[in-house]
C-alpha cells in the first residue's frame, strides 16, 4: 500500500534559490532585520506583517529566512502545513507540550519513550502541575483508560526508544480525536519510514541531530504541525518557542538543508543492513529484536504503516541481559572488530552502540526499566552504511559468538 512519498513531495517543495542565484540558498546570519517604512514595525508586533505577510522579518528569535527554508522542506516532508525549527529534539518536545497544556492539564504518554522525555513528563512537567500517566504503546486500550476530563494530549514515539514498540497511530488519533485531544509523534526514529500526520497525528517533532542530519555534527529540532499551530508556537506574546527562545543556529540549518536531499537513500540503506544483520543474528538464535523481522509483535502493523521503499529503520536491539555483558560485546564491537562506535545518539554513518538502561534510558528509575521490557543488558544499536555488509556481518557474528550471546 503506497501511502505517501516523502522524498517526491521535498522534490515537488519550492525550491529555494541563493540570493545571487545560488543553487544553494543563503545562510541568513542577521539577527535583526530592517524595515524601510517605520509604521512597519509595529504592525510586525501586531501580528499584522510577518515572513507570510509581506515578506518581513523581525527578529532571528523569531523568524529566520534559512531557518524558514529548512522548515518548508520539513513540512512538505512530513506532509504538514507548516514547521518550525527548534535548537533541539527536547526542545521541540517540551515547546509542544506546554503550547497545548497548562497548569491542572494531564497527558497520556506511552511509557517507553527517550529517558529525557521520560524525565521531561514525569519529573520537570508535574513541578508545573501538569500530570501524565505512562502506559504500554502497544495497547491502545490503556491509553484510552487513563484519558481523563483533563487530559489534553496523548503523546507517543512511531517506534519506541529503545524497546522498538511500535505505537498504533491510527489507532490513537481515532481515540484522541473523539475526546477532542492532541496526539503528539515523535518520528525521529523513522523520517521518510511513516508519515504520522497522515496516520491521523495532529503535531509531529523531531530531533534534527539524528538520521535527518545524518553527520552527528549539529544538535537540533523540529515541530511540524498545521500553520495555525505553528503561529501559536511563534505568536510574540504567548508562543513557547518565541518566547522560551530555543533558536537554531542558521549555519545548523543550512547544512541539514544540504543534506536532506539524500536522506531518503541513506533511510533506505540503513533499513537494508539493519534488516540483514538483525536476520543473520535471529539466524543464529541471538536475542535479536527488529520490526522488520516477521517474529516482532507488531511487524504487521508496521507493514501497514511504512511508505513503502523504505525499509523498516536503522535500529534494533541485542538483549545481553546483563550491563556486564552488554559492555562486554559492545568492546569487543568497537576495539576488536571495528565494528562500530560506543557512543549514544543515532542515525549516523557510522553504527553506533549504547547500553540504554545506563545510558540514554537511565533517567527512568531500575523498576520501570524493568516494566516497560528496558533490561539492565538491553544494548541499542543504530546501524550505519559503512564499510561492505558482508564483513560488518561476519563482524557481528564473531562478536556474539566470542562473548556467548549465542
Amino acid at each position: 500500500m503506497q501511502r505517501f512519498n516523502p522524498e517526491q513531495a521535498m522534490c515537488k517543495a519550492r525550491r529555494e534559490f541563493g540570493e545571487h542565484g545560488g543553487v544553494t540558498p543563503s545562510i541568513s546570519r542577521s539577527s535583526t532585520f530592517t524595515v524601510i517604512d517605520p509604521h512597519t514595525m509595529p504592525e510586525i508586533f501586531a501580528g499584522l506583517r510577518g515572513p507570510d505577510k509581506g515578506g518581513c522579518f523581525l527578529y532571528s528569535r523569531h523568524f529566520n529566512p534559512t531557518l524558514d527554508t529548512l522548515a518548508r522542506y520539513l513540512s512538505a516532508m512530513e506532509g504538514t502545513e507548516h514547521a518550525v525549527c527548534t535548537a533541539s529534539g527536547m526542545s521541540a518536545i517540551a515547546c509542544t507540550l506546554l503550547q497545548l497544556c497548562k497548569a491542572g492539564d494531564h497527558i497520556v504518554s506511552s511509557d517507553t519513550i527517550y529517558g529525557g522525555t521520560h524525565a521531561l513528563l514525569g519529573e520537570l512537567l508535574p513541578q508545573m502541575n501538569i500530570q501524565t500517566t505512562f502506559v504500554d504503546p502497544q495497547n491502545s486500550s490503556a491509553f484510552e483508560s487513563a484519558i481523563t476530563e483533563n487530559t489534553r494530549v496523548i503523546y507517543t514515539e512511531t517506534i519506541g526508544n529503545p524497546t522498538l514498540k511500535i505505537a498504533d497511530i491510527p489507532k490513537l488519533a481515532d481515540i484522541a480525536h473523539q475526546r477532542g485531544i492532541k496526539l503528539v509523534v515523535d518520528n525521529t526514529f523513522s523520517p521518510m519510514l511513516i508519515t504520522p500526520e497522515l496516520l491521523g497525528a495532529d503535531v509531529t517533532v523531531h530531533s534534527l541531530t539524528k538520521f535527518i542530519n545524518g553527520g552527528s555534527d549539529m544538535i537540533g529540532g523540529a515541530i511540524c504541525a498545521s500553520k495555525a499551530f505553528i503561529l501559536e508556537l511563534m505568536d510574540l506574546h504567548f508562543g513557547r518557542v518565541m518566547l522560551l527562545g530555543p533558536t537554531l543556529d542558521p549555519r545548523g540549518a543550512f547544512d541539514v538543508i544540504q543534506r536532506l536531499p539524500h536522506l531518503g537513500i541513506r533511510m533506505k540503506e540503513h533499513g537494508r543492513r539493519a534488516l540483514a544483520i538483525a536476520e543473520e543474528l535471529h539466524g543464529m538464535g541471538a536475542p535479536v529484536a527488529y520490526p522488520g523481522l516477521p517474529n516482532h509483535p507488531r511487524h504487521e502493523l508496521l507493514k501497514f504503516m511504512v511508505n513503502k521503499g523504505f525499509g523498516y529503520g536503522g535500529m534494533l536491539t541485542i538483549d545481553c541481559k546483563t550491563r556486564e555483558k552488554a559492555e562486554q560485546l559492545m568492546s569487543v564491537l568497537q576495539n576488536k572488530e571495528r565494528f562500530g562506535l560506543i557512543a549514544v545518539s543515532l542515525g549516523y554513518s557510522d553504527t553506533l552502540m549504547s547500553c540504554s538502561g545506563s545510558s540514554t534510558s537511565s533517567e527512568i528509575p531500575p523498576e520501570d526499566q524493568e516494566k516497560i521490557g528496558i533490561s539492565p543488558g538491553l544494548l541499542r544499536l543504530s546501524i550505519g552504511y559503512t564499510g561492505s555488509l558482508s564483513e560488518r556481518i561476519e563482524q557481528i557474528k564473531r562478536a556474539v559468538r566470542f562473548v556467548g550471546i549465542v
